[in-house]
């Protein structure tokens, strides 16, 4: 397997020293060096595309928000992990938090903001406390200089992870998504926004009132920003592929005898990282394959697609947070499809009426088949809201839905028929596999899933974890 250590260290890092020693810093100090458009032009070079999901490249993002109109601008660092299935930045803010303050304030410099925050979950704590001590080492050892640095300790939903909901979480609201991106409408501005009241205008200010461009990076994303300054970007494009440069930090969980995090250089099939974790486990075959919820299955005859992002658009899928869930030939694909359903719906804000509506009855569709009520009509109405549910959305999780149920639908017919025709054999008691912990005993997920209402309260009747 391609393994190269870039971002995820083989032992945690215990102190600023440690970190300094190893050559952390050097970064940030050419970045001071290159100003502004020189970090955005290396970045550029270096082929640097987000890991949150969607792959966009770093430097295109940083340079939308510094030439964006605005008097004041901000650098945001997303560790607001909750994809299903994914716990690759909680790995690396254990391992090393230090790169990640680096390339916050690389990204700070990069984009001329004075203010940065770093937006975490509040359950979060191990990685709170390492964040903490990071920030407070690296500014009494004066590498952050003037820099403010906030960190946010937010709810525990999926939109949080959103970068517009992010914003409105760091402003004290609801993870509610926003209408237009950070670049156009960031943290703190006093332009209106449909659908949204500003705040008051700045006290004292005169003239127009502007957007306050923000930019938001994922963890790890930021966590390869100052290894690329540091050792520039001939480097960086030396690994990986020459659309997908660098590596990439894989999650594998599910029906795996190893469930764990491991980083890889991007174009590793995808056989070799599950092979890394035990999968397929003894006596069973590989049925599907999920990237968390955000995409299309890849089936089992699809299994040597490459890790990047060009390698699994031409499987029809895409990497996402290169999050795997895996499921064997003991799980029905139809009940995968009921669960995960289940999980955005329940997690849809509501904003958007064919999203909360269309995941809803999406998933009542499913669940009257899996429990042996279901008829064609079923099949009907799941298809139905599917090519509506994404209409006027302003974020991108009913898509998640209509690309990962459409592929369910479409991979695994016989699921489904045998749910109709009352012939399912399984027995599996799935969980959504959103991921508290992963140790030595696997990968351990939050069953308080199971009770949580679409109004994001807790249902005291269902069961709870143990």
């Amino acid at each position: 397997m391609g393994r190269t250590e870039v971002v995820l260290p083989p032992a945690p890092l215990e102190s600023l020293d440690e970190y300094l020693a190893g050559g952390g810093g050097r970064g940030l100090e050419r970045a001071r060096a290159l100003g502004p458009v020189g970090i955005i032009d290396e970045l550029a070079r270096s082929g640097l595309r987000g890991r949150g999901g969607a792959g966009f490249p770093t430097a295109t993002k940083l340079r939308s928000v510094r030439d964006a109109a605005g008097r004041h601008r901000y650098a945001v660092a997303n560790g607001a992990e909750g994809e299903p299935g994914t716990f690759k930045d909680r790995a690396i803010l254990r391992a090393n938090p230090y790169q990640v303050v680096e390339g916050l304030a690389i990204a700070a410099c990069a984009v001329e903001a004075s203010e940065v925050f770093i937006a975490l979950k509040a359950s979060f704590e191990r990685e709170r406390a390492r964040v903490l001590d990071a920030v407070t080492a690296m500014e009494n050892g004066g590498l952050l200089g003037d820099l403010s640095v906030g960190i946010v300790a937010g709810p525990e939903e999926y939109l949080y992870g959103e970068e517009k909901a992010l914003l409105e979480v760091i402003e004290g609201n609801d993870p509610l998504p926003r209408w237009l991106p950070p670049y156009l409408h960031g943290l703190f501005a006093t332009a209106p926004q449909l659908g949204w009241t500003p705040h008051d205008p700045e006290t004292g200010h005169r003239g127009a009132h502007e957007s306050n461009p923000t930019a938001v990076n994922n963890v790890e994303t930021l966590a390869n920003v100052g290894h690329i300054l540091a050792r520039g970007a001939d480097w960086f494009r030396s690994i990986g592929t020459p659309e997908s440069t660098g590596t990439v930090v894989c999650t594998v969980v599910g029906d795996v005898e190893r469930a764990g995090v491991v980083e890889v250089e991007l174009g590793t099939p995808l056989r070799e990282v599950l092979e890394a974790h035990g999968a397929p486990r003894a006596g069973r075959t590989i049925k599907g394959v999920l990237s968390g919820v955000t995409n299309a299955v890849l089936t089992a005859d699809r299994l040597d697609t490459p890790c990047s992002y060009e390698g699994f658009a031409r499987a029809g899928s895409g990497l996402g947070a290169a999050g795997f869930i895996v499921y064997d030939d003991t799980a029905c694909m139809a009940e995968v499809a009921a669960v995960l359903s289940r999980f955005l719906w329940v997690e849809s804000c509501g904003q958007c009426p064919p999203c909360k509506l269309g995941t809803g009855e999406i998933t009542a569709a499913l669940d009257e088949i899996v429990a042996g009520h279901g008829s064609r009509e079923s099949l009907e109405t799941v298809n139905h809201w599917l090519d509506v549910v994404a209409d006027g959305n302003r974020c991108f999780l009913p898509v998640e839905a209509q690309q990962m149920i459409a592929s369910l639908l479409r991979e695994f017919p016989a699921d489904f028929d045998a749910h109709l025709d009352g012939a399912c054999a399984s027995t599996r008691d799935l969980d959504v596999p959103k991921i508290v912990d992963i140790d030595e005993q696997g990968a351990h997920y939050d069953l308080r899933q199971r009770r949580k209402r679409p109004d994001w309260t807790y249902d005291p009747e269902v069961r709870a974890a143990d």
